[in-house]
């Protein structure tokens, strides 16, 4: 449930409009990272989360097998969320906002290599399996999730800017009522979506409205989903493996 003086405490805060993600970039477009760190490519301007703000949880899916693969994801070394310095920070200034009313932040996803889109797009391809379509996508055929938009080509999160995040109650940490889980692939999952339980409608208008506060424009179809803005690597798709060497000076 939402909790009445959390609403009070941002209620002053402007909900900004939510409009459709920027076009990706094509694929000439794509930028690697300069340098290297024992073996392992850098990313420029990118810190760990965990070093600007480390009260805000982190369920790094794609790292491990609780996902809609089910397996760890190609790209994802090490569990832990990387982002360009300023997404970063206006995370940790949202997460202060919150934690006045009793919130946090927990966060999915963040920086997504390029490898990583390009294997979505192969398991898309692949045959069903029961479970993560019972789970993830119950009301779309697999052979439909690129077609719907589901599954894309060019994510938003090789860019650096972008963050897929969800409010904890605490001091359980006890993820809220969000109407859908996380990557379920289907119109629940939309912001906005007719039919939404009132207290889930709630909590994404408040997730909404703090991230927005703070310069993140959310995705409509994904209430999850998150863009600072405007973007610190606008034209860019890295695809540096995910891991704390990264961004290590």
């Amino acid at each position: 449930m939402l909790v009445v003086g959390t609403v009070a405490a941002v209620a002053g805060l402007a909900l900004l409009p939510a409009p459709r993600e920027h076009p990706a970039p094509s694929p000439g477009a794509r930028a690697g990272a300069a340098g290297a760190v024992a073996g392992h490519e850098r990313l420029p301007g990118f810190v760990a989360l965990r070093e600007v703000d480390p009260s805000v949880a982190e369920d790094m899916r794609y790292a491990g097998v609780r996902n809609f693969t089910r397996g760890v994801v190609d790209g994802y070394e090490e569990p832990v969320c990387l982002l360009a310095r300023p997404a970063a920070e206006a995370l940790r200034r949202a997460q202060r906002d919150l934690l006045r009313g009793g919130y946090s932040l927990k966060v999915y996803d963040c920086y997504r290599p390029r490898r990583a889109v390009d294997r979505f797009v192969r398991w898309a391809g692949e045959p069903d399996d029961p479970e993560a379509k019972a789970e993830h996508y119950p009301g779309v055929a697999k052979s439909r999730l690129i077609a719907e938009g589901y599954i894309a080509a060019e994510s938003a999160h090789s860019r650096g800017s972008t963050v897929d995040v969800t409010l904890v109650a605490l001091p359980a940490r006890r993820e809220v009522d969000m109407g859908t889980a996380f990557d379920f692939f289907g119109p629940e999952s939309h912001t906005d979506a007719p039919g939404t339980a009132a207290a889930a409608r709630e909590n994404r208008r408040l997730l909404r409205r703090v991230l927005g506060a703070r310069g993140f424009v959310n995705l409509p179809q994904e209430w999850w989903h998150f863009t600072l803005r405007p973007e610190a690597f606008p034209g860019t798709a890295f695809d540096v493996p995910v891991s704390v060497a990264a961004v290590r000076p």
